[in-house]
């Protein structure tokens, strides 16, 4: 297959996916394997609930199934509301599963979200460890350097992994991606958040008009 260039943007998103089912990796569940050839889609959503359909809709429209990490008390998402309610249910009407987005040392669980956890912005002291009542997706059954990339602050630590997917060269692979990085346009970082806040403005801005807010 031709891959374009390495954007963080959906298009290139689809090429990723692409270039994992060519290389035959599986999309495998946390609380199994891993085995050869598994590939651990994870989502963390730190920022938008939008961003995180959005992206979810993309890989079902591919045929994959990721995993996406929520968090209970996020100060820029409300899953109590009816937007989380919606956003929870569409991401799992489209075959994705769901797991708790929690910041150490809280690990109490999310009864909507289910027992596997991934940690919000970790410390290498606490960032393995094993959970009484969880499973943790970089407990080192989970983790190694080796078989992990993440687009973290909207770079690749050793480069984007499209070439290696598509060659099969990881004997496994958790990839970590977050949704507005991909969804929101912008080469860097701050140019992303940028195109987030100037959405997020828009979708204020109607809610305020639906609640009847005079706006002239």
């Amino acid at each position: 297959m031709t891959t374009s260039a390495c954007a963080f943007d959906l298009d290139h998103y689809a090429e990723l996916l692409a270039c994992a089912k060519e290389g035959g990796y599986r999309f495998a569940d946390f609380g199994q394997g891993p085995e050869p050839g598994d590939l651990f889609l994870r989502h963390d959503v730190d920022l938008s609930l939008d961003a995180a359909v959005r992206l979810a809709e993309v890989e079902a429209a591919a045929g994959v199934s990721a995993w996406y990490f929520l968090m209970r008390d996020s100060v820029f998402y409300n899953l109590g509301s009816d937007e989380g309610s919606e956003a929870i249910a569409r991401l799992r009407g489209l075959g994705h599963r769901l797991g708790c987005h929690l910041v150490f040392p809280d690990t109490q669980l999310d009864e909507r979200l289910g027992p596997v956890v991934a940690w919000h912005n970790p410390d290498p002291d606490y960032m393995s460890a094993e959970l009484e009542d969880g499973i943790n997706v970089m407990s080192t059954r989970y983790f190694s350097p080796k078989t992990y990339r993440s687009d973290s602050n909207q770079r690749w630590r050793h480069g984007c992994p499209h070439e290696d997917l598509r060659r099969g060269a990881f004997p496994w692979l958790q990839l970590l991606t977050h949704p507005e990085i991909w969804v929101y346009e912008g080469e860097t970082m701050g140019q992303t958040m940028g195109s987030m806040l100037e959405a997020e403005k828009q979708r204020r801005l109607e809610q305020l008009r639906a609640d009847r807010i005079d706006l002239s």
